[in-house]
């Protein structure tokens, strides 16, 4: 192009030979917004009958205005087939917009989260190769992209990438590094610092970046390879972690900034690495590129090199795979590849607990006779409720049972709650393995054994169906250990036994006053903590609390968890209470409901409450909701005697 027909911008500070910049109001239309975000909104348009994406940035100050010029000169310097660039511009007022190609598959962050995409390996290292290749590019230009995240990851119709989003990116001799000592010795750090240099989107911030340091190409390593993992995974890094103090793991925690930044840059946190179907090689590079320490991070060019052998790898397993008499290799047969999200979800764990209720069709119960009190001085009448809440959950992992009678035996009931965590599938197998156990261990010396030995079964059913379903579905799942906390009372006659494994709790309310049936089995507890340790369990402070083995787990005692066996047993603690005149009812709960509201004040809202067990139930789940519990709540409510009609209103 003549240099009289070179396009500018309407300042005359943005050039380009190939690329239009004065693009005519006449020769654009905008359509419905495609994506919004604080700084920028993405419609999708027409430009001269092409279908395209239009950014337009909000300009609201004139250092906005500066920002767009900025962005607009990198833009125009850009040219890899691994990047979005620019196909034109409208570059004066009132309008200001950034014209890029339409990509129909939308972003990856969308693919894998929203359309549940679940690639191969090969797929995911062809894409982790063609986003390297074009950082490298960047990198070789003098540009730090600053902002490496799926969300700015587009794809075209044959999946492959094209990083977008040059917000944020900078040439690196523009950006003067900024040293801890550096801001500190100048005072206080104000808003300007952080929101000139601490950008880009928290979870994949690198540590240097959140101890306020500047971005580098080392910095981009860093949230390339948390992207890639993600890619992997199909798992947004940290959304299944939570803060409160009860969290069953430390992969359940609700991180807050604050939290997430000092676990990130002092503890070494990291998302949890892809699975064992992921080739070796590829799990030490995602390592190697998320080092706390930027210098032991590689380069791109290093990255590009290390992934086409991972693939080299990959295309040899898949040659040697197709030749008679050899089973297809794992890493390149994505249908065998299940996550354990899908995984949970093609198994019913219901049904699977269901099978063993079955086997009960004979219970025998009565055999307990003889070793129970045989006065009767008192005989509670009972009538029960339950609610169930997922709360500020995404998903449901409490689960519950109400046994009215057992057999024959109408004076005979049980209840009990599961809280899961790693997933719902220990809950739900327990949920209706455990009664089977329970009825068909009437032969025990006393409903207490049999309680015990309910729970002793449960654990070890589960953990032997979780490893025939992993047999039998060639699925790859040896990182996955899902387990439950539970408790469960067993009313005979006018006795009364609690079983509790965990931190769920029970409360039985007596003259008006609240008395605890169980107690947390938690890792804090001094005595707990020391039988972990002598059954070869390590301990360890983490985050806010003590925590045991590699899954950080917070409670002593469960069902499954396989990989925490033996020393997080699955043995309850046993109560006995014999019942008389003066109890009115029981509350059992997960611990979502005892993390917000004490004993004191279960027992002041049922009074306030019309007393019927199931709507008792469900206020105190939703007055815990309202308190800002974070977890599953689930509570059973047993009236131990009638209730008047008096009683019931007031």
């Amino acid at each position: 192009m003549p240099e009289s027909r070179r396009s500018a911008c309407f300042r005359g500070c943005c050039t380009s030979e190939k690329i239009r910049l004065d693009v005519p109001r006449s020769s654009y239309t905008l359509h419905s917004p495609i994506a919004r975000g604080s700084e920028s909104v993405v419609y999708e348009a027409t430009l001269d009958g092409r279908k395209v994406a239009a950014k337009k940035p909000v300009l609201s100050t004139s250092d906005h205005l500066d920002k767009f010029h900025s962005e607009l000169q990198l833009l125009c310097t850009l040219d890899h087939p691994g990047l979005a660039t620019l196909v034109a511009a409208h570059a004066k007022p009132p309008d200001y917009l950034f014209f890029f190609p339409f990509y129909q598959h939308g972003n990856l962050a969308d693919k894998i989260h929203v359309e549940e995409w679940n690639p191969s390996i090969k797929q995911a290292v062809d894409i982790a190769i063609q986003l390297a290749k074009a950082l490298q590019y960047l990198h070789s230009l003098g540009i730090a992209h600053r902002d490496v995240k799926p969300a700015n990851i587009l794809l075209d119709d044959n999946l492959r990438p094209h990083l977008s989003d040059f917000g944020l990116a900078a040439f690196k001799k523009d950006l003067k590094h900024i040293s801890v000592q550096n801001w500190r010795s100048s005072g206080k750090p104000t808003g300007g610092f952080h929101k000139k240099n601490m950008v880009g989107t928290l979870i994949y911030m690198a540590p240097e970046i959140l101890i306020k340091d500047i971005h580098t190409e080392k910095s981009d390593v860093y949230s390339f390879s948390i992207s890639i993992n993600e890619l992997l995974t199909g798992v947004v890094p940290y959304t299944d972690l939570r803060a409160e103090a009860q969290a069953h793991t430390v992969l359940e925690m609700n991180y807050t900034e604050q939290q997430l930044t000092a676990a990130v840059v002092c503890e070494g946190l990291r998302p949890a690495l892809a699975g064992s179907d992921a080739p070796p090689d590829l799990h030490q590079l995602i390592q190697k590129c998320w080092d706390v320490d930027p210098q032991n991070r590689p380069t791109f060019d290093d990255i590009v090199e290390k992934l086409e052998s991972v693939m080299k790898q990959i295309n040899m397993q898949c040659i040697e795979g197709t030749e008679p008499g050899k089973p297809p290799a794992l890493a390149s047969d994505p249908s065998h590849i299940i996550r354990n999200q899908d995984f949970q979800e093609k198994v019913n764990w219901f049904a699977t607990g269901e099978k063993l209720f079955k086997k009960s069709s004979q219970p025998r119960i009565q055999l307990w006779n003889g070793s129970l009190n045989s006065v009767r001085s008192y005989a509670p009448v009972l009538c029960w409720g339950s609610f169930a809440t997922c709360g500020r959950r995404e998903t449901m992992e409490d689960t519950h049972f109400l046994l009215p009678r057992i057999g024959d035996e109408k004076d005979i009931h049980a209840f009990g709650i599961f809280d899961g965590h790693r997933g719902a599938a220990a809950a739900e197998f327990s949920a209706r393995a455990l009664p089977g156990f329970l009825q068909d261990l009437g032969s025990a010396s006393s409903p207490a054994d049999a309680l015990s030995q309910a729970f002793i079964r449960t654990d070890l059913a589960f953990r032997r169906e979780l490893v025939s379903y992993r047999n039998a579905k060639r699925i790859a799942q040896k990182d996955w250990h899902p387990g439950c906390t539970g408790i469960a009372a067993l009313i005979v006659r006018n006795e009364l036994f609690v079983a509790n494994a965990g931190d769920c709790r029970t409360i039985l309310c007596r003259g008006g006053i609240p008395y605890p049936l169980s107690k947390d089995h938690v890792a804090s507890c001094p005595l707990e903590r020391e039988r972990v340790t002598q059954a070869g369990g390590h301990v360890k402070w983490q985050v806010d609390t003590w925590r045991i083995g590699p899954a950080a787990l917070q409670v002593t005692r469960s069902i499954g968890d396989d990989d925490l066996k033996p020393a997080v047993t699955a043995e309850p603690e046993i109560t006995e209470t014999m019942l008389s005149l003066e109890d009115e009812y029981l509350v059992m709960a997960s611990d979502g409901l005892w993390d917000v509201i004490s004993s004191e004040e279960v027992v002041s809202i049922i009074k306030d409450t019309v007393k019927e067990p199931g709507m008792c139930s469900k206020r105190l789940a939703t007055e815990a909701a309202e308190r800002g519990s974070k977890d599953n709540i689930t509570v059973i409510v047993v009236f131990l005697r009638p209730v008047s009609t008096a009683e019931r209103i007031y």
